[in-house]
């Protein structure tokens, strides 16, 4: 019996009943090849209708050749995208669930080219943008037309592939809202200089859509509710238009920020230093002014916060995408009263929408499965169950035990230390980064449900693998802190990161961090540093600090260091130390760089990996597997993800 009645109770819209109230936003999952839906796609989705998902929105379809914003975008542009629509519309409808097609154009906000050279891009005035740099050249009024005329194509491709109704992407400072925009919208014909002039765009696509679809096609519009940046849209102006709109469409989703701004478009996937349901107070005021059934989205990654946000009347439906993305059943065992099996996703953007930007297929650090639903969306039981030891209680470890468990394999897992976790255990205690502890709670959970024997304080030594007569070994023993060779150390205050974070050291007033990683580490650090009234100089080997974290995370993070007065140097590489004066040179020139009264240099130089346990098992025939940072030292993600392949095949 589920604990939480608002989220599981129906909702009609327009004359489709959906079975519950959470929804899969329209997110761009890399997955499609050609243009249109594929294999992976419809496999994808499949997974999370077969979870209990209410409504899934398929990811932006674009409506005119001038919208491919990337090169692996859906085009609904000809006849050619159908069949592809009807074999996702079958995999979701199979399974009780609603899907839905977002119909896109981005005006200026184009982020890359089919081919590597600058695209043109359009929109209503030739304003630039913040974060692409894109100069667009104005949309003529024939063109106007051809774009509106494709909303209304790519709606009806959409219904004939038997889609359920479709989406205006209005959100995010693209193409619609652009046009709603008077400091965008510079034009002084039909479509611009007053507010009813900038609202006819959206008029005559919503128009034409209605005249091209069936009276059961539900039409929806994304937009944000406030775009949180100087130059977009700001709460008033998008209440004033959906009050004017109201009855036009059949529901509003609502979220948040603009990809227009660089502070703003975090707001499109907000990490974990963002609030959880931050979006609300936006859906409840515009639920309070209009007849349209309001959805919300902004990192709602839990139903008990779902189920506070529709009890409070803020919204009708709760958007939970990567809360899917992480745990595509969540919404069943949700249901079931399962909660403490959800495996909750922490925001860390490092595999969804950060494979994304990095032109990948969506993923997941917790979830591998993830994108990958054709290789490893079903667990084959294992032909002959075996006795497997996994040594090292890190992400690596625990995924590798847990999969092994869940085929039918009898898994010992033995940690060194007290606590499960590995190096999440120090990520967890910096500002602003509590919940990526929540990779180890839900992995061990994952380990509980499979069976896993955990063994704590017990290092793994070649007398207990004969003890335990091991048919397989897993190395996941992690790494250490890579100490480098500092020329000088010995007459500075010289320490690692993992001193720091264990207070085991004492750093000093006066810090300099030689940041080589780019990762986390470093801003994490400055961050917790500055706060604690420390003066702090980031020296980063690199062009920026976090070159190498999601761009969300690094832009929201150089922003509170900018505000705490920690001082950022580039392009500087680690030379020495002369008691409190440290020695860089500047990367490319070679040029000497001082940096005087230092009490304390932190060296973040990476890490090395543990290899005892590989080294006295390299000669034996027994079976081994080298997982994770044992490997070679990376990230939780490719630790997680060598769990999951190891695991299926040991």
């Amino acid at each position: 019996m589920t604990t939480l009645p608002t989220l599981f109770s129906p909702i009609t819209i327009r004359n489709l009943q959906i079975r519950n109230r959470i929804l899969s936003t329209g997110h761009d999952t890399t997955l499609p090849t050609a243009f249109v839906p594929n294999d992976a796609l419809v496999a994808y989705h499949r997974a999370r209708a077969a979870g209990g998902a209410g409504l899934i929105v398929m990811q932006v379809a674009g409506v005119h050749e001038t919208a491919r914003y990337t090169s692996h975008l859906l085009m609904a542009t000809t006849d050619e995208c159908i069949p592809g629509y009807a074999r996702v519309a079958d995999a979701v409808h199979a399974h009780g669930c609603a899907l839905f097609g977002q119909l896109f154009h981005p005006g200026r906000e184009i982020m890359e080219s089919q081919d590597g050279t600058l695209p043109v891009a359009y929109a209503p005035s030739a304003v630039p943008n913040e974060r692409f740099h894109v100069t667009p050249r104005p949309l003529s009024l024939r063109m106007i037309d051809e774009i509106i005329a494709g909303y209304a194509a790519a709606a009806r491709r959409l219904e004939r592939a038997g889609l359920d109704g479709v989406e205006l992407v209005a959100s995010h400072g693209y193409l619609p809202a652009q046009f709603l925009n008077p400091r965008v919208n510079l034009r002084q014909d039909r479509y611009g200089g007053d507010d009813l002039a900038r609202r006819r765009f959206i008029d005559d696509v919503i128009t034409a859509i209605r005249a091209a679809t069936g009276p059961d096609f539900i039409v929806g519009m994304r937009i944000s509710g406030d775009e949180k940046d100087e130059e977009g849209l700001d709460a008033d102006d998008v209440m004033a238009a959906l009050v004017a709109f109201d009855g036009r469409f059949d529901y509003y989703n609502i979220t948040a920020g603009t990809s227009a701004g660089i502070g703003s478009a975090i707001n499109i996937a907000p990490p974990m230093m963002v609030a959880p349901g931050h979006t609300a107070p936006l859906s409840a005021a515009i639920r309070a002014r209009v007849t349209t059934p309001v959805f919300v989205a902004g990192r709602i990654n839990q139903p008990q916060d779902a189920e506070r946000i529709l009890a409070s009347g803020a919204a009708d439906m709760v958007g939970m995408t990567r809360a899917m993305i992480c745990d595509p059943d969540m919404p069943a065992k949700a249901r079931d009263g399962r909660l403490d099996d959800i495996r909750a996703c922490i925001a860390c953007n490092q595999a969804c929408i950060g494979h994304f930007h990095m032109g990948y297929p969506i993923s997941c650090i917790q979830h591998p499965e993830t994108g990958r639903e054709l290789t490893y969306g079903a667990l084959v039981p294992a032909e002959r169950p075996r006795r497997v030891l996994v040594a090292g209680g890190g992400p690596a470890g625990m995924k590798a035990a847990a999969i092994a468990a869940a085929r039918g394999h009898e898994v010992i897992l033995c940690e060194a230390g007290r606590q499960l976790g590995g190096q999440a255990l120090l990520a967890q205690t910096l500002p602003g980064r509590a919940e990526f502890g929540g990779i180890v709670t839900n992995l061990a959970r994952e380990m509980t449900l499979a069976g896993v024997d955990v063994r704590l304080n017990q290092p793994v030594t070649r007398a207990l693998i004969d003890e335990i007569a091991a048919d397989a070994v897993v190395i996941a023993t992690g790494a250490r802190p890579r100490a480098g060779h500092v020329e000088g150390a010995e007459t500075g205050h010289v320490v690692n990161p993992w001193q720091v974070l264990r207070n085991e050291v004492n750093v000093g007033a006066s810090v300099l961090i030689a940041d080589w990683s780019l990762d986390w580490i470093g801003m994490g650090l400055a961050e917790k540093l500055a706060r604690d009234g420390c003066r702090v100089r980031l020296v980063v080997d690199g062009y920026m600090p976090g070159q190498r974290i999601h761009q969300y995370v690094r832009d929201h993070w150089a922003g509170v260091l900018h505000d705490l007065g920690v001082e950022v140097i580039a392009y500087a590489r680690l030379y020495g130390v002369d008691e409190r004066t440290v020695y860089c040179q500047h990367a490319t020139s070679g040029a000497a760089m001082v940096f005087e009264d230092v009490d304390t240099l932190i060296t973040n130089l990476g890490h090395e990996r543990v290899t005892t346990l590989e080294d006295e098992l390299a000669e034996t025939a027994i079976e081994t597997h080298v997982i994770g940072d044992a490997l070679t030292p990376r990230t939780a993600e490719e630790a997680v993800f060598e769990g999951l392949k190891v695991g299926v095949a040991v």
